[in-house]
């Protein structure tokens, strides 16, 4: 039986600032409940409501504010009044200057620990918070106010508040390298010229990378670093080369040459890691950085491979520390590196013992990302992927594209406001798309506002990709889909738990739910693209902050919903619920679907206890995913105590991570890393949000004895076949 106020479904609202949306019924239903009405009340003002309104073509927001008030009992109109008020007390808070500013002075939790890659202790990060306090005032009043207001709810999420829209900045991108150092850049006054070296090369690296990082907001990439290096190296060598004919004998002479060239190799690599992890951008914070490498087949590319494994194995300075960038990851390919035959099976090797040592490695398996995105390339960043895209030659382009920003949407209060019916979730999930829709076509719009010489390094001298002039218009970089914007999503299992109770996983039905929904988001975002001609791309978030948020604004809202706000986190993406036990192959079958739709920005892990004596075990499950997922990190024990030696994983506690041994936590003589989203943090030197810190503490390994002896199997049928082909020698 239709209910009074669906009658009402075909209506328009006006806003109060004069915004024309859908009428939904479900709102006025939800503040009724909130203010504990009896049925029969509900049933008649509702009836009332309809009588009211049913001849309106167009329904004013003010209106319906007035009659509910009107129609309440004195004490039932004061608290929905109070609601009212707070709602509107929220917006004037949060774009209140002065007021955001006192938090950040007053060292509240959520301001300084938003971003575990920045150290609220030094002055120029604090710099970066009081401007980043005041530009998200400025921001709410910027952003559309059905946006912002959305936003403060935590309906969704507009990202990068404290950078955009106050300014049109980019978020992250592929910096293309190949063309900036054949052809020369300029930064400030200085006109660099093309490297001639190896050491010349990646320390004009460090200087783009501290440079774009301070031009835009998120993260960059360097796309496979073996290859773009290798012919610097090889300057080395001939240099090498040409000093060996004058002083060794000829028949040493390509060895001495090599063996310099593999030291310059070495200590380029080392130099860059170092240049890295002592920089700062402007917006006091390293450089978020990712350096894809493996595709490299000659001996120089090789060299540079083991160069940076062997480095980050080593770790820094005289306490051997986990570096936490620059981000690395490693391309696994068939009849190249994957199996013992194949030729860099070797640097596989040295890839799994640093990833049991050090975390990274993350994988990028080459036929699966080429499968999913369309071309292979590295994320920008932590996970954001570009999607294959050929310029107006028919030429494969990658390095030099970006994203624009990002736009998360609260699943989980989709299904709570939901209640439990489904028909209610997709019409709620139309309204929050409409609403997502709107702010990501207004980061379009303030992007493309910026002007080339609002960031030359980007826009004039070949970091985007192209040279542009300073009239020109910077939508050239972005138009025709070279660009993505994103749609991001977080807490499918919390979703799928309303629904289905919280061991929904291997519910066959629970999972067609999950991902109908994730397919939904992924046809808006082609449908939007089609429109517009730009990308929007399905990006699963890796809330950071957010799992913190959205939860606390739920928690507000509904209260603690067992399993669902009661745990004070949101589970990231589509990925499995953290506090189980699943074996990794259980785990990545279940996420496996989901980054099909979602190509975007997605990225797969799962945890282990201690590996370093068990790299086989590690390597099983690589294998495995090789034609299952297309991006996959490690998660394993490698926390460090250095006053009584302890290596493994240190415990969770109120106060942070304490070493099991000794008690110890001081960041000065413990070196705790975990995986803070799709990248490293080291939570005793730069806390985390209260509701990330939980996730990680709730966090279960996902290794069992099933995995240990699937690995020595796996390790028997590898030897077995290595000796067949050297039985057989090698094949034609």
């Amino acid at each position: 039986m239709e209910e009074p106020l669906d009658k009402l479904k075909e209506k328009s609202v006006k806003k109060r600032s004069g915004v024309i949306t859908k009428f939904y019924p479900y709102k006025i239903r939800f503040i009724l409940d909130k203010l504990g009405l009896s049925s029969e009340e509900k049933s008649k003002l509702e009836m009332d409501f309809l009588h009211y309104f049913e001849n309106d073509s167009l329904i004013l927001t003010t209106k319906i504010h007035e009659f509910i008030f009107n129609s309440l009992k004195e004490k039932q109109a004061n608290q929905y009044e109070e609601y009212f008020q707070g709602d509107q007390a929220k917006f004037a808070h949060a774009t209140n200057v002065q007021e955001n500013i006192g938090r950040l002075f007053k060292r509240n939790a959520d301001v300084i620990h938003e971003n575990a890659n920045k150290d609220s202790n030094v002055f120029n990060t604090q710099r970066d918070l009081e401007a980043g306090v005041t530009s998200r005032a400025l921001g709410l009043k910027m952003l559309p106010e059905l946006v912002a207001k959305a936003h403060l709810r935590g309906d969704i999420h507009w990202h990068d508040l404290d950078y955009s829209p106050v300014t049109p900045e980019t978020n992250c991108c592929l910096i293309d390298f190949d063309e900036m150092l054949k052809n020369g850049f300029k930064i400030g006054n200085a006109w660099v010229s093309s490297p001639r070296s190896i050491q010349t090369a990646t320390a004009q690296m460090s200087q783009i990378i501290a440079n774009v990082a301070s031009l835009q907001y998120g993260g960059c990439s360097a796309n496979r670093i073996d290859q773009l290096l290798a012919p610097y190296a090889k300057i080395n060598f001939q240099k090498h080369l040409s000093d060996a004919k004058k002083w060794v004998p000829k028949n040493k002479q390509d060895e001495f040459a090599r063996e310099k060239t593999k030291k310059d190799i070495y200590d380029a690599m080392q130099a860059l890691e170092y240049e890295i992890n002592t920089l700062y951008s402007s917006q006091g914070q390293t450089p978020f950085t990712t350096i894809n490498f493996g595709l490299g087949t000659n001996w120089i590319e090789r060299e540079i491979q083991k160069s940076i494994l062997k480095i980050r194995i080593k770790g820094l300075g005289k306490e051997h520390r986990t570096a936490i960038f620059p981000k690395l990851t490693f391309t696994i390919k068939r009849g190249l590196n994957l199996n013992p035959s194949d030729p860099n099976y070797d640097i596989k090797e040295l890839a799994l013992e640093c990833s049991t040592k050090r975390m990274y490695p993350d994988l990028l398996m080459y036929d699966k990302i080429k499968e999913i995105t369309g071309s292979f390339k590295t994320p920008m960043g932590c996970r954001s992927f570009l999607q294959g895209w050929k310029d107006e030659t028919g030429k494969e382009v990658n390095s030099g594209r970006m994203n624009l920003g990002v736009v998360t949407v609260n699943l989980p209060r989709i299904a709570l406001e939901s209640n439990g019916d489904k028909t209610l979730f997709w019409e709620i999930f139309e309204e929050k798309m409409q609403l997502c829709h709107i702010a990501l076509e207004y980061r379009i719009k303030r992007t493309k506002q910026a002007k080339p010489e609002n960031a030359p390094l980007l826009y004039m001298y070949g970091a985007f990709g192209k040279r542009l002039k300073k009239t020109d218009k910077i939508d050239e970089l972005f138009k025709n889909q070279r660009a993505t914007v994103s749609l991001g999503y977080i807490g499918l299992y919390e979703v799928c738990t309303e629904f289905y109770g919280d061991k929904w996983e291997n519910n066959q039905e629970a999972h067609d739910f999950a991902e109908s929904i994730v397919k939904a988001l992924s046809q808006k975002c082609h449908q939007w693209a089609q429109i517009s001609g730009y990308h929007y791309s399905l990006y699963s978030t890796p809330a950071e902050s957010l799992t913190d948020t959205f939860c606390r604004d739920d928690l507000d809202k509904f209260g603690s919903v067992p399993n669902i706000t009661e745990k004070e986190y949101y589970t990231n993406s589509f990925h499995y619920d953290v506090r189980k036990h699943p074996n990794p192959f259980e785990k990545l079958t279940f996420e496996e679907v989901f980054p099909k739709y979602a190509s975007g920005g997605f990225i797969h892990y799962c945890e282990y206890p201690n590996l370093r004596q068990n790299p086989k075990a590690l390597e099983a499950v690589w294998d495995w995913a090789y034609d299952h997922v297309g991006y996959l990190g490690t998660n394993t024990s490698i926390d460090q105590c250095f006053e009584c030696g302890f290596k493994g994983e240190f415990k969770a506690t109120a106060r942070g991570f304490v070493c099991p041994k000794c008690g110890n936590h001081d960041p000065l003589t413990c070196d705790v890393v975990k995986r803070t989203c799709g990248y490293l943090g080291n939570p005793q030197q730069r806390p985390m949000i209260h509701g990330r810190h939980v996730e990680i503490a709730s966090r279960r390994k996902n290794i069992t004895s099933e995995m240990i002896q699937h690995a020595a199997k796996y390790e028997r049928a590898k030897q077995s076949d290595s000796q067949r082909m050297v039985k057989q020698g090698p094949q034609s």
